[in-house]
């Protein structure tokens, strides 16, 4: 049924900031972008739709809205953030880029299954970039009963 993610889609300031980021930064290059100047209902707006792509054919996309007030709320990492996969060594790599480059970057966190880093981008979104460590398919498989345990006992004891 579901084959997989097409695209996630964010708000943001400034098109030219986030491609900066997305782009040039981090790499993903920008594969579409598409004026919206109608909405489905009739009304005219004026957006701009862009579309930055990964490796394994999606997409982090963005609306940038001139006419509707950008409202970011600072969240937490576990509010919201995307982690985005990338090999040991170009963690290394984009940990040392970030420092270099004077955006904010937190890491290196071992999770136990994967070895993380944080950057913040333009727009005041969480980007985390994420290593697979040689055992992470025993922590995240398909049909996992010790993830649905923990699920149960989380509920059981703060529901």
């Amino acid at each position: 049924m579901i084959k997989g993610l097409h695209h996630k889609a964010y708000r943001c300031k400034n098109s030219e900031e986030t491609r900066q980021f997305y782009e040039d930064f981090l790499g993903l290059s920008l594969a579409g972008a598409l004026e919206i100047e109608e909405t489905k209902t009739g009304r005219n707006t004026k957006v701009l739709h862009s579309f930055y792509r990964m490796d394994d054919g999606s997409f982090i996309a963005f609306f940038e809205a001139p006419d509707r007030p950008f409202t970011f709320t600072d969240h937490h990492d576990y509010d919201l953030h995307l982690a985005l996969e990338v090999t040991p060594d170009d963690l290394l790599h984009m940990f040392e880029k970030g420092k270099q480059a004077g955006i904010e970057t937190r890491g290196i966190s071992d999770h136990g299954f994967i070895d993380s880093i944080y950057f913040r981008d333009p727009n005041g979104y969480v980007v985390e970039l994420t290593a697979k460590k040689p055992d992470h398919d025993d922590h995240l498989h398909p049909h996992n009963s010790k993830a649905k345990d923990i699920l149960a006992n989380w509920t059981a004891q703060n529901h």
